[in-house]
């Protein structure tokens, strides 16, 4: 058979002799058989990432990491070196796994040699001396289906305590030996202390197994192995050797509120007898709030019509304001345009009862010989003195103020444009 790519550098480095034939393929990885040391082993080869169809990964890689912090900021970002390395983590997470779970009496296959993301493990062998079948192609009677079950609990207790869930567990990743079942593909194993999801993830592996061998024992079926399993390991009371019951009523109980209330006025008994003997008086009962019942409420104002008058409170209906007002356009009392020898000047400071001046945009009209506002209903300012009119004159007048004409200019180019013509042009004269 033709050789793989990723087998060639074990092959030129001798740590198998031979391939001898692909045994099965995953969505993980794909297993060869192969000869290496004279005896027959496996070669796990894992699947580039693009080629994989793992689900939710980030589920299961929650609370990983590495010791270099360079290399785990570097994963984090998710850089080219960071892939890289997150994809080394991920294939060496089940090296890792394996030799702790053999470390703690676990069932799982002997690990020899991990070089250039293969793993070479030893094979499991069933009765006739072939490899194993998963436990999926396997058919049990009711006796054997109870037996390999508790076989499975008593590992996944075993897991569990040393640390690790498996958390893609079903009867697709379970070898049956000729001494009984194999736990195989763990690179997906998380922390049970350091994953969110663990308790989600042990309870569902616990019971693709009861769902699976529960067709053959239906007994199964009402079992509660794995919440009862989570429960006594999150209070630190489970062992390897911790025998389950399968009954799990959850941390959800009834309050007995009637104990609760006796508790409570025994409490208050005593400590008012205890004032009592030290000559105290009785402690006083805590107020209780006053509720009013039946108490209508109180009509609303009714808001007044549109158009009937103005509303209280002044113009615009605001709080204070003056009633009425000038109208727009009419001198304003204290203003600079206001008539009456009375009236501040507009460079004096105004009284505290005074209103806000209003800025107002005026135009201003330039008539002959007189520089006032134009506004039809102020009243004319003073006429200039007559010192001051001659020394704003300009030499050789008479004094008055000489009214601008303005010239008229036709478009420019146009067919009147030139000097001379009517109507003017681009540099037209006066007419």
């Amino acid at each position: 058979m033709r050789v793989p790519d990723r087998l060639e550098p074990l092959l030129a480095h001798g740590v198998i002799e031979e391939v001898l034939r692909p045994l099965m393929s995953g969505k993980e990885a794909e297993v060869f058989l192969v000869l290496a040391e004279g005896e027959e082993r496996v070669a796990k080869v894992y699947k580039n990432a693009q080629f994989r169809s793992f689900q939710h990964r980030a589920e299961y890689t929650e609370g990983r990491g590495v010791r270099s912090s360079r290399e785990q900021r570097a994963m984090n970002k998710r850089s080219r070196h960071g892939r890289s390395k997150t994809e080394e983590a991920w294939r060496s997470a089940e090296v890792d796994a394996i030799q702790l779970l053999r470390g703690a009496g676990v069932r799982v296959p002997k690990p020899y040699a991990f070089t250039e993301g293969v793993l070479v493990m030893e094979l499991i062998r069933g009765e006739d001396g072939e490899p194993a079948p998963r436990l999926v192609d396997t058919h049990f009677s009711p006796e054997e289906a109870v037996e390999v079950f508790h076989i499975l609990l008593r590992e996944v207790i075993k897991m569990l305590c040393a640390g690790i869930i498996h958390a893609d567990l079903s009867d697709f990743n379970v070898l049956m030996s000729a001494d009984g079942p194999v736990i195989i593909d763990l690179p997906q194993a998380i922390d049970p202390a350091r994953n969110q999801g663990a308790r989600k993830m042990l309870v569902r592996d616990v019971k693709n197994l009861t769902s699976f061998l529960g067709r053959s024992a239906p007994e199964l079926l009402q079992t509660q192995y794995g919440p009862e399993m989570w429960d006594l390991y999150e209070r630190s009371e489970l062992y390897p050797d911790t025998e389950l019951t399968g009954k799990y009523e959850g941390k959800a109980g009834k309050a007995d509120v009637s104990s609760l209330l006796e508790d409570i006025m025994a409490v208050a008994e005593e400590a008012r007898e205890r004032r009592e003997a030290l000559g105290l008086p009785p402690p006083r009962r805590a107020r209780r709030p006053v509720i009013f019942e039946d108490v209508p409420e109180p009509p609303k104002p009714a808001k007044p019509a549109k158009g009937r008058g103005p509303k209280p409170g002044g113009r615009g209906g605001r709080p204070g304001a003056p009633q009425g007002g000038p109208k727009q356009g009419g001198p304003r009392p204290g203003g600079p345009n206001s008539a009456g020898p009375d009236q501040p000047k507009p460079d004096q400071q105004a009284a505290p009862g005074d209103p806000p001046k209003k800025r107002r945009r005026r135009r201003r009209k330039r008539s002959g010989g007189e520089g006032e506002h134009a506004h039809p209903t102020q009243p004319p300012t003073q006429p200039p003195r007559p010192a001051q009119a001659a020394a704003k004159a300009p030499p050789g007048s008479d004094g008055a103020p000489k009214r601008r004409r303005r010239r008229r200019r036709g478009p420019r180019g146009g067919p009147g444009s030139g000097t001379g013509s009517s109507g003017g042009g681009g540099g037209g004269g006066s007419t």
